[in-house]
């Protein structure tokens, strides 16, 4: 798809900080392994240990021309298909997805990019529906959004959010009302060092239905152009943080922890992630 310089999508809004400050972290073990055929066939295989549980699951995805068909199959024999179509007609992207057994699953999704908007709206494959919309007018510096879901089964909504992103040259700050306006998310994305990609952010949620606030606060660094650390703090006293390292182009091995800091003799959660690719 032609990129286009605009607002993005709904869930671009506060994206930027919630990637520093949750992209990455685990506590489990996580092995991905990705190979490429000579026709463009991508198989993608990954399993994750998580206690005593052991899960995986095989992706592949085929590109032709303008139409991505992503197949993935897990170890509950979930099998879940996804055709992404990139321009069948200007500034717009079309992904029909639907998994098996579950026959509700289905669901069609067309997404439209302009410079002063964004527009996602999709509709589930049975008699009666959830639809949903989501839209943000604004530029690259200001933008308001909505996401909005409907339920033609009950007639109700089942989803109304809507969030306002101010944008500078090295500040990202935006404000987030979840929960049928339940709860107010307001977060932050600094850019300290473009040199070192060092930056530093927050994010302040507060839900009006218990009157509790949840903050937390992170930041990034890039030791070389190979390796990262990441750290962050919530106001619950966990304390978290990682190190990536590029070992060979497109392959990562990411080890993160965390520690309850009001409780330090707990045993620290270790995460392991490696991702290999040729």
């Amino acid at each position: 798809m032609v990129f286009v310089k605009g607002p993005g999508l709904y869930p671009d809004i506060g994206k930027r900080a919630r990637d520093l400050l949750y992209k990455d972290y685990q506590g489990d073990h996580k092995f991905t392994l990705t190979t490429y055929s000579s026709n463009g066939l991508a198989i993608t295989s990954t399993g994750t240990k998580k206690g005593e549980l052991i899960l995986g699951d095989v992706n592949t995805q085929l590109k032709n021309k303008n139409i991505t068909t992503d197949l993935k199959v897990d170890t509950n024999s979930n099998v879940c298909t996804t055709i992404t179509v990139d321009e069948p007609a200007p500034g717009v992207k079309a992904i029909i997805s639907f998994a098996a057994p579950d026959q509700k699953s289905g669901k069609v999704e067309l997404q439209y990019f302009h410079e002063y908007a964004g527009i996602s709206t999709s509709l589930g494959l049975t008699a009666k529906p959830i639809v949903n919309f989501s839209g943000v007018a604004g530029n690259h510096k200001a933008a308001f959004g909505t996401d909005i879901s409907f339920d033609t089964a009950t007639g109700n909504f089942t989803k109304y959010n809507a969030g306002v992103s101010f944008t500078t040259t090295d500040l990202i700050a935006s404000f987030i009302l979840n929960d049928k306006g339940q709860s107010l998310t307001a977060s932050y994305f600094h850019t300290v060092s473009p040199l070192t990609n060092t930056a530093v952010g927050a994010e302040l949620t507060h839900s009006f239905t218990s009157n509790e606030n949840t903050l937390t606060i992170g930041t990034q660094h890039s030791l070389d152009h190979l390796t990262s650390v990441k750290a962050r703090l919530n106001n619950y006293g966990k304390a978290s943080a990682l190190i990536q390292h590029q070992w060979r182009p497109k392959s990562l091995v990411t080890i993160s922890g965390e520690v309850d800091t009001r409780a330090i003799d707990k045993t620290a959660k270790i995460g392991l992630a490696v991702a290999l690719k040729p």
